[in-house]
Order: structure tokens, then sequence, then C-alpha cells
């Protein structure tokens, strides 16, 4: 391999090796959003829960499971009528910090509130 192909092969590697790797830190960083608002989701909509508790627990969440890699993250929960909602957004980790180059994650977690309801009575013959 002459000098020249080495100049020309090695930056498109380079540039190819960091797509791929940066690709992959914004998938994680998306994932970890993700299941923060799950784990948010899943205190919010508990019968004696509330949103405060479904954003505490995702903040606590991203506080250990990795979130330290995201920035500008924002956690907003809400409970209302028959549903809580918990979402997580902030911004990937960027190897390279380039300005203008934000690499938006959102986590999105919904589902309906538990409600216990009384056990029917069975009558025995």
């Amino acid at each position: 391999m002459t000098t020249t192909e080495l100049v020309l092969v090695f930056p498109t590697l380079l540039a190819l090796v960091w797509t791929v790797v940066q690709f992959g830190l914004w998938f994680y960083d998306g994932s970890v959003a993700h299941a923060a608002a799950a784990e948010g989701v899943r205190a919010a909509r508990t019968e004696g829960g509330t949103a405060a508790a479904g954003q505490q627990r995702a903040e606590a969440f991203l506080a250990s499971a990795g979130g330290r890699g995201l920035d500008h993250v924002v956690v907003s929960a809400s409970r209302t009528g028959d549903r809580a909602r918990v979402e997580v957004t902030g911004d990937a980790t960027t190897i390279v910090p380039i300005p203008g180059l934000r690499l938006r994650v959102r986590g999105v977690a919904e589902s309906p509130l538990e409600q216990l309801a009384p056990l029917a009575r069975r009558s025995t013959p």
C-alpha cells in the first residue's frame, strides 16, 4: 500500500469507526431513557402513587443505571384520569464535541392506573 492510498483510506476508516461507536452510544442512551421512563411509570401507576413519585423513581434510575451519559436531561411525569405517563428526554453522549450536534434521545412510558377491586364472593352449594 502506498502512502497516498494510506492517506486516503485511513481517515475514511477512522470516520467509519467513529460513526459506528457514536451510533452505539446514542442507542445505549436511548435505551437508558426508555428504561428510566418505564421504571418511573411503574411507580406512578400504583394505587397510592403520584406523578412526583414516578418522576423521582425515573431520576433515581438514571443516576444508578448509567444515565450520567445523558446531558440536559428532563424528566416529566403526569397522572391524569386513568393513565400515568413518564417522559425522559436528553442529549446522548458524543465522542467528539461538534458545535451544533445534538443527538436527542427520548423515552416515553404510559400505562393505565392500578385499581384494586374487591374479590367477588363465590357461592358454595
